[in-house]
């Protein structure tokens, strides 16, 4: 005899529609479920999956990777789309910043103000639907998720061999988890 499993509680974790209630994000995922259905084209299927992630799956991008990535042979016309938010890079400077067509979920203020000062241009997803309904001459671009400050403490734990995770330490001084296993002079060094 067989184990009769119940699956009420089995949940699937992909995820059908966005969590967020801002009525703007569900208007756009109306409209991307509308040209994914009714079009063959993979670029709004990616989009309407990204609408749907959390914020840890949808990270900032900077103007300066921004730049990096349209500056690439072929790119140079092509309108970039950020499913998330494009910030500013203090560490670039203007005459750096090409002419760039950018299309996000959100950009910030001193991100927005350079764009436009170095003659570019923003538009919403909206806009990007009328004016490329299958994403054709466009770059779909993402920032890097693995940038936040909380991945350094993934991985094998701090002090086994072949380990660079980052401890969770209560202080930075002499007396937290700089002795034993962490210099040659206090046993061995890992």
């Amino acid at each position: 005899m067989g184990i009769d499993l119940r699956h009420k509680h089995v949940k699937k974790g992909v995820r059908k529609e966005p969590k967020t209630d801002d009525v703007y994000i569900k208007l756009l995922v109306k409209l991307y479920r509308f040209l994914a259905r009714r079009t063959s084209s993979p670029f709004n299927r990616v989009v309407l999956k990204r609408l749907f992630m959390s914020r840890i799956n949808r990270p900032p991008i900077s103007i300066a990777r921004l730049a990096k990535k349209m500056r690439a042979k072929g790119n140079q016309e092509k309108i970039a789309v950020v499913v998330g938010t494009i910030t500013n890079d203090l560490r670039m400077f203007n005459p750096e910043l090409p002419k760039l067509k950018v299309c996000a979920l959100r950009v910030t203020e001193p991100a927005r103000a350079r764009i436009l000062k170095a003659g570019g241009e923003i538009m919403t997803f909206d806009q990007l639907a009328l004016r490329s309904p299958r994403g054709q001459n466009t770059v779909i671009l993402q920032g890097r998720r693995r940038a936040r400050e909380a991945v350094r403490h993934f991985g094998r734990a701090p002090g086994v061999p072949h380990s660079s995770s980052k401890p969770y330490v209560r202080a930075k001084g002499r007396k937290f988890e700089k002795g034993r296993g962490r210099r040659a002079s206090r046993g061995y060094k890992v």
